[in-house]
């Protein structure tokens, strides 16, 4: 019986959208509480076949090449700090690469367009 209202129920398009929101939500919060990357680089692993052939599959694929390259950038720059001391002008610049990685993709999400793969 219809009794005027209309349910909505969740598309797997939704899901999608919401799961890279919140992706992007975490690595930006990572910048000052580091885990929550760890979190968001999970979901994007569980749900990436999900994302194959839509919008959204880019999107996935930024945030892990995001993380990972970060991960790799930082791993590098925590010796050189130790040895050379070089290592902080590294680490800051992997840290503006990161933030700029973030923003670039919220922007993208915010506008729906793809992201370069």
């Amino acid at each position: 019986m219809d009794d005027g209202y209309l349910q909505r129920v969740p598309r797997a398009d939704d899901t999608l959208k919401t799961l890279t929101l919140v992706v992007y939500a975490l690595q930006a919060l990572s910048l000052f509480v580091g885990v929550t990357a760890i979190v968001g680089i999970i979901i994007n692993y569980l749900k990436r076949d999900e994302a194959a052939g839509t919008e959204w599959q880019s999107h996935f694929a930024w945030q892990i090449r995001t993380f990972w390259w970060a991960v790799i950038g930082f791993a590098v720059s925590w010796p050189l700090i130790l040895l050379l001391g070089v290592g902080f002008v590294t680490g800051f610049a992997v840290w503006v690469w990161y933030v700029y990685r973030i923003v670039r993709g919220f922007l993208a999400f915010n506008e729906r367009r793809p992201l370069p793969q």
